[in-house]
């Protein structure tokens, strides 16, 4: 092949050739192929996506924990209601050698005490302090529940974008390699012309440029289907296999909703408004809670018990009792000055939830903006897909014409490339459409906030 003449390999050179071959075809079936066998690839539909993501999406994950945290801060401040208990046992031994100026001859003077005994405690009136703050603890539970929804309805948006995505990608490379294949056939045709003498080396010298300019597409489209695929399974939380999207582009078109009903839904159904909402509410009950921090409270305290003691002095004996003991009684406490620190605390309370209250309308405002965006999304793709369909069977219908004719000598090179550009064009443009519609469909829902969930009236 290199225009030298090569003797014959011997046995021994015939085993190394042998050994090299093997290693350098290991070396091209990469780490993802072993002794012919491909790597595993999990085809999955967009339903397969939106299940998966729901159990192994990271973020997910993490607002299932964050739910766990706020159980326990609830169950925390609700133990200020419940007795407090307390169960003490001890041994205290003493002995004293101040009384020997005192008492000759009782020194030295020696106690020991033996102790048993239960203590309660019981808040009787706080001034609504403790109501309170049970009370935000129970609204935190429900903003868990609302940030457990956030972190879902994103998730299922994304991971519909990114199957689509995939969907995408691969519609794309199969253009590309049908441009390829149609580019290898005409050369192969002007090939056969230059051979029989109709067509020229200019012909035959252009078809292989265009073969050439062909490939760099199809490479591309290969690797955007390896990345998208990538940018699937990280969103879906797969670690230990490949995946791929099955499905179809195309999809019926749907009517465009009225935007006042979807506003009026969006700001219904919206975990992001509701916890906004939800938050206000934990700050209106942290001002009661700050408020009430320099006035009286009411508490009981109680115990019960067994107690032991015994007094010893040298050369005068020893007095031991045993016996049971118990004591109760209710306190009152008024911190009546505190510095100030209270109405302080009260003050940044209250900025807080003005602060929420214009985060709220911030956000009103945002998803008013943001329905308006994505029913202007779909209107568009939607328009988009309508005029390409047609446009599509016309470019292919032209491109037959123009094969004819090249192969009968009445139609030119450039006349072709043209046409098959156009073809490719519309064909894509119109992926992109059906991608892009889909896509919108999926953030409309998510906008909405009906994502994963019952469509709300």
């Amino acid at each position: 092949m290199l225009g030298l003449r090569m003797r014959e390999p011997g046995g021994k050179e015939k085993l190394f050739v042998i050994l090299i071959w093997a290693f350098g075809l290991l070396g091209i079936l990469g780490p993802g192929m072993v002794w012919g066998q491909e790597q595993k690839v999990l085809p999955l539909t967009l339903e397969d996506c939106r299940r998966i993501v729901l159990e192994k999406n990271k973020d997910i994950q993490k607002a299932k924990e964050y739910r766990n945290s706020v159980m326990g801060r609830y169950i925390e401040e609700r133990a200020a209601v419940l007795p407090q208990l307390t169960a003490n046992a001890g041994i205290n031994h003493e002995r004293d050698e101040s009384l020997k100026g005192f008492y000759r001859g009782i020194f030295p003077f020696e106690r020991e005490a033996r102790t048993a005994d239960i203590s309660l405690s019981q808040s009787l009136y706080t001034f609504g302090r403790i109501g309170a703050a049970i009370r935000a603890a129970k609204i935190g539970l429900e903003t868990a529940e609302d940030q457990l929804r956030i972190y879902r309805q994103a998730a299922l948006r994304d991971v519909s974008a990114a199957f689509q995505d995939v969907l995408l990608a691969k519609e794309l490379n199969v253009l590309a390699r049908q441009n390829l294949d149609q580019k290898t056939r005409h050369q192969n045709e002007a090939r056969r012309k230059f051979a029989a003498g109709v067509a020229t080396e200019y012909d035959v010298l252009a078809a292989e440029v265009a073969v050439e300019n062909a490939r760099p597409d199809a490479i591309r489209t290969e690797n955007l289907i390896r990345t998208s695929r990538e940018k699937l399974r990280f969103i879906l939380g797969i670690e230990d296999e490949e995946v791929d999207g099955v499905g179809e582009l195309t999809t019926p078109l749907e009517p465009n909703p009225q935007y006042e009903e979807t506003v009026r839904v969006a700001r219904k159904n919206r975990p992001e408004l509701a916890d906004v909402q939800k938050k206000i509410q934990i700050s209106e009950e942290l001002v009661k809670i700050y408020d009430a921090g320099n006035l009286p409270r009411i508490d009981l305290k109680a115990g019960w018990g067994w107690r032991q003691l015994s007094f010893g002095a040298l050369n005068y004996g020893s007095v031991a009792g045993e016996g049971q003991a118990w004591n109760a009684g209710v306190f009152f406490s008024f911190p009546f000055f505190d510095g100030m620190r209270t109405q302080g605390k009260v003050i940044q309370a209250k900025s807080d939830r003005a602060n929420l209250k214009i985060d709220e309308a911030k956000l009103r405002d945002s998803i008013a903006l943001q329905v308006r965006d994505a029913i202007n999304a779909c209107r568009e793709a939607e328009e988009i897909v309508r005029s390409l369909s047609g446009t599509v069977r016309q470019a292919e219908r032209l491109l037959r014409m123009a094969e004819k004719g090249f192969e009968y000598g009445v139609k030119t090179r450039l006349e072709v490339d043209d046409a098959q550009l156009n073809v490719n064009q519309a064909k894509g443009n119109l992926a992109k459409a059906y991608r892009d519609y889909l896509v919108a469909r999926a953030t409309l829902e998510w906008v909405t906030g009906t994502i994963g969930e019952k469509k709300a009236a």
